[in-house]
């Protein structure tokens, strides 16, 4: 990846977490100081072992959720890379109060604190969830809907507060919409777990996945190199691209039917007993947009992002690795 960018002193809130983790890693190599944030609550300490003894790395354990530690990690610091949040729709649906509270309320004191600390840049995870119940497609970036769950309502406020605090107070940010990101070191276990390592870990162990709906429902899956890419892509993008909101995705959709052939494929070159796993299906989970395919122009346009995963290729590299990790668990 051919982007000028080193020496630098990052901030990267969520770093312990399957994206976060993977953008220290990319900035560490390009030679910058990373300040890692994480409570640790969805995060995990393996993500970044191999970071622990790098002089230039430094892990901070603490919560977006205290104005103090914000103030703290962002002092002297260049960049912001916000990642810190509580994801998962079932999750918001379940407990829209701590959703809330670390989304919007540690959302604000980062704003706050990069602000108060003169960041020149706070590049943020939004989130596709924010188109909600729009059925245009491709999403374009200035057409939204009505959101469908808790979780889509706290990532449109982040939208509408790095607005506010560009206007107001001179920072400059950039949302990108995260579009059904996948790869290495996501975590397969637990209630909210995303569909494709839950997936993954099931037909290695040659349990039934179940799919919600009938499988036809379509998604922009997006692999994590791409939305390292767009990260820090926008760390170095000109100011007359500042100040926005970008799709971060692939460009393309493809059915749930379809990945579930996918993995199948892919699977079955180190365990042919996969293909025979019988597939299943339930009902459609509430909250869930049926379709997703992200337009991707602008994004072109205005920071060059050019993804160069799609989504057969990202599956390829990222069973390789899941398949390493999971099936002596």
């Amino acid at each position: 990846m051919n982007i000028n960018l080193s020496g630098k002193k990052i901030v990267v809130t969520g770093g312990a977490g399957f994206i976060g983790s993977n953008l220290c890693e990319a900035l560490l190599d390009k030679k910058n100081e990373v300040i890692c944030l994480d409570n640790f609550s969805t995060g995990k300490v393996e993500n970044i072992k191999p970071f622990l003894s790098n002089s230039n790395f430094t892990l901070i354990e603490g919560d977006i959720r205290n104005l103090n530690t914000c103030l703290g990690v962002t002092k002297n610091a260049d960049y912001v890379l916000h990642q810190a949040a509580l994801g998962s729709v079932p999750r918001s649906i379940n407990d829209p109060i701590t959703t809330n509270d670390v989304n919007v309320g540690g959302f604000l004191n980062m704003l706050i604190a990069s602000r108060d600390n003169k960041i020149k840049r706070f590049v943020y995870a939004a989130s596709s969830s924010t188109y909600g119940d729009s059925e245009s497609l491709p999403k374009v970036e200035d057409k939204i809907g009505k959101p469908l769950s808790p979780y889509a309502v706290t990532k449109y406020v982040n939208e509408l507060y790095a607005d506010v605090f560009s206007k107001t107070y001179g920072l400059e940010t950039i949302g990108l919409r995260y579009f059904n990101v996948f790869g290495k070191k996501q975590n397969p276990n637990g209630a909210y777990a995303a569909v494709i390592p839950k997936f993954v870990n099931q037909l290695i162990n040659l349990e039934s996945p179940t799919i919600n709906g009938d499988g036809l429902n379509s998604r922009d899956f997006t692999y994590i190199d791409n939305i390292v890419q767009i990260n820090l892509l926008s760390l170095v993008a000109n100011k007359k691209s500042v100040n926005t909101v970008y799709n971060a995705a692939y460009g393309e959709r493809n059915t749930l039917n379809d990945l579930m052939s996918f993995l199948k494929y892919y699977l079955s070159e180190y365990n042919p007993e996969i293909k025979n796993v019988e597939i299943l299906y339930g009902d459609n989970r509430i909250g869930d947009i049926p379709h997703s395919h992200a337009s991707i122009l602008k994004a072109n346009k205005k920071l060059n992002y050019n993804p160069k995963f799609s989504l057969k290729q990202g599956l390829e590299k990222s069973i390789k690795w899941y398949w390493k990790n999971l099936k002596n668990e």
